[in-house]
């Protein structure tokens, strides 16, 4: 059911920590709470959780707590600032300017989360 107030909210689960509850009400953005086990509930957060392990963790072994957080973080910022989504015509979430070939010019491997992503930049010869 739509929030008649029109603000905007966020699914959370029962059992969604206090950092998670702590950050959506300090983005002004208040919890819509979901039934337990019931994903249907939820498909943006099932897909963000689905590209998460799909395209980070299937292919890292993470050795503790930090190791999972910092590859999280770095893969936010990758989806966010990097990836391209079709959903928004091949264009990034924060939004990217199209490089133009340039005529002298090699392109350019930035490695994103520790290698297992790239970002490609066109560079000029020297």
């Amino acid at each position: 059911m739509p929030d008649p107030t029109n603000t905007p909210s966020w699914t959370v689960t029962p059992n969604s920590s206090a950092e998670v509850l702590d950050l959506l009400k300090a983005s002004g953005v208040g919890p819509a709470r979901t039934s337990i086990r019931s994903p249907w509930q939820n498909g943006t957060a099932e897909r963000w959780v689905g590209s998460l392990r799909r395209e980070c963790f299937d292919h890292v072994i993470a050795l503790n707590e930090q190791h999972v957080r910092r590859i999280a973080r770095e893969y936010t910022a990758y989806y966010h600032e990097d990836r391209t989504h079709l959903g928004l015509n091949k264009d990034t979430p924060a939004g990217r300017p199209v490089e133009p070939t340039p005529t002298a010019a090699r392109l350019e491997s930035l490695p994103r989360v520790g290698g297992l992503h790239h970002r490609y930049v066109w560079k000029m010869a020297a």
